[in-house]
């Protein structure tokens, strides 16, 4: 896996992020650092144009709401978790998330694991 850093820009309230692999657009809350961001909605288009789709979540965010839910009763009182397009990351953050999209795209597992929209 790659471990070069990816730096993005700022384009309204999107962060984006260019690689060798793939151009990605997340959308952190505003009032959110990009290095603490735990849970995030992330656009990704490949080079032949595709694009695909996920939310970024960390394990201990997952831990977090499943705690809550046991408090609200969702869920079950907490007891599962799951998103259509979610894939949990162990880091906060916005690099080290791009890093986990980066290795998935090397890997070969990107396309996989992000669920591709419809153009």
């Amino acid at each position: 896996m790659s471990h070069s850093t990816h730096r993005g820009n700022w384009d309204g309230r999107w962060y984006r992020v260019h690689t060798e692999h793939f151009k990605a657009a997340f959308l952190p809350s505003p009032d959110e650092g990009l290095e603490s961001v735990d849970n995030v909605d992330v656009f990704v288009e490949l080079e032949d144009g595709s694009r695909w789709s996920a939310t970024l979540i960390t394990l201990a965010q997952v831990e977090a709401i499943m705690a809550r839910w046991v408090e609200s009763g969702e869920a079950l009182g907490g007891r599962y978790f799951w998103s259509s397009d979610g894939l949990i990351v162990r880091d906060a953050g916005i690099s080290s998330m791009t890093e986990v999209l980066v290795g998935l795209a090397e890997n070969g597992e990107l396309t996989q694991a992000l669920r591709r929209l419809n153009d």
